[in-house]
């Protein structure tokens, strides 16, 4: 499959095009992954300088530009979280490790590898979070998918401490994993589950499978939840793989479909997201239906971010960063797609500097994708 993918020296000149894209067809099964064996991923490189101050026009109200690349040359990356000061962590789901990337030169600091993370298929070491000196991370271990925190920072330097358990029992599988983690402006910790390919797990409310889950920093059930004693927030997911609150609070969520259609999710407390009854909008009593939906050869939305009055949605077979503005709690027009096919898969979106920047993280040395010289790589964005 052929791509105008630009390369990191080439990024700054083609990126302030902004690319809006249609287009539709199907396709089935975990995180839409090409088929065939990708070549191997290229050696790890740093990007050891910023980019330089350019002269670029400003950006379009609702448009997006790449400013430039902060890192490049990672592995398997799937997890981001930025520590107090700006600088970033981001997990390598099959490497096992974290690195921390200086949010201005680009350079990487391996923390090291984490213990008990069993990678395989779309499973290994994914969702990060930071909070009061802890890093939080959603990882595959031998029996589980599972929540564990490191201590990080203070006297010990850049070194993470022993994982210490938060919440155990995660259903695991190859497939649908989840693995989204974040803090709330509740101050609770959220996690986004999949059913592992065990559709009934989304309609067991007595599972943690298929779920949207919140609970304490400690792991417990928080105040508030709709379900007594539950660490489960919501239900009738089938892979959730983006979590992020809105400015005024709401939470919303990114989720695979299986055949038709893809799914961003308004998520309030106790309600049942349809699946496997129905997949994308269906109108049905009991059922919350999507604000937005795309064909799944459009998406297969991974990590989200709000921004300038959006979500921000990356695309792993789309290849592509969606854009799909709101009005409260409604979609306020159409989305709109930039980037298509100029990076390849795309993984996880983070917001920073107010609103007014993204950081984007690639996705092509998954296994599913088609890694070129640089791949992964962290992109800076600016946001209109």
């Amino acid at each position: 499959m052929g791509r105008g993918r630009v390369g990191a020296a080439g990024a700054a000149g083609a990126a302030a095009v902004l690319l809006l894209v249609t287009g539709c067809s199907s396709r089935s099964g975990g995180e839409g992954g090409r088929t065939g064996t990708p070549p191997a991923p290229p050696a790890t490189t740093v990007s050891s300088a910023p980019p330089a101050a350019s002269a670029a026009p400003s950006v379009a109200a609702g448009g997006v530009r790449v400013a430039g690349t902060l890192t490049e040359g990672l592995r398997s990356p799937w997890g981001l979280a930025e520590l107090p000061g700006g600088d970033l962590l981001v997990s390598s789901r099959d490497e096992r490790t974290i690195t921390r990337v200086d949010a201005r030169t680009g350079r990487q600091t391996s923390l090291g590898v984490v213990p008990g993370v069993v990678p395989g298929g779309e499973g290994g070491l994914m969702g990060l979070a930071v909070r009061d000196g802890w890093v939080y991370a959603y990882l595959t271990a031998a029996s589980d998918n599972r929540i564990v925190r490191m201590r990080y920072g203070g006297g010990a330097g850049d070194r993470l401490g022993a994982p210490e358990p938060v919440l155990t029992g995660l259903p695991k599988g190859l497939i649908h994993n989840g693995g989204r983690i974040a803090f709330g402006p509740d101050g609770m910790l959220y996690a986004g589950t999949g059913e592992t390919g065990r559709t009934g797990l989304a309609q067991d409310r007595g599972s943690l499978g298929g779920k949207i889950l919140r609970m304490t920093p400690e792991g417990r059930p928080a105040p508030g939840n709709p379900f007594p004693g539950s660490v489960v927030y919501s239900y009738g997911h089938r892979n959730v793989q983006g979590l992020a609150w809105d400015a005024d609070g709401r939470l919303w969520a990114s989720e695979f479909g299986q055949n038709t259609w893809d799914e961003l999710n308004l998520i309030e407390p106790g309600r049942d997201y349809g699946w496997p009854v129905v997949e994308g909008r269906a109108g049905r009593a009991g059922f919350t239906d999507p604000v937005a939906q795309w064909p799944t050869d459009q998406a297969s939305p991974s990590g989200i971010a709000y921004a300038r009055g959006a979500i921000w949605m990356a695309a792993l077979r789309g290849e592509r960063l969606w854009r799909i503005p709101l009005s409260g709690a409604e979609r306020s027009g159409e989305p709109r797609a930039f980037l298509k096919d100029e990076y390849g898969r795309l993984r996880t979106v983070l917001a920073t500097g107010g609103g007014a920047r993204l950081w984007l993280v690639t996705s092509e040395t998954d296994t599913r994708g088609t890694p070129g010289p640089g791949d992964d790589r962290i992109l800076r964005l600016e946001v209109g």
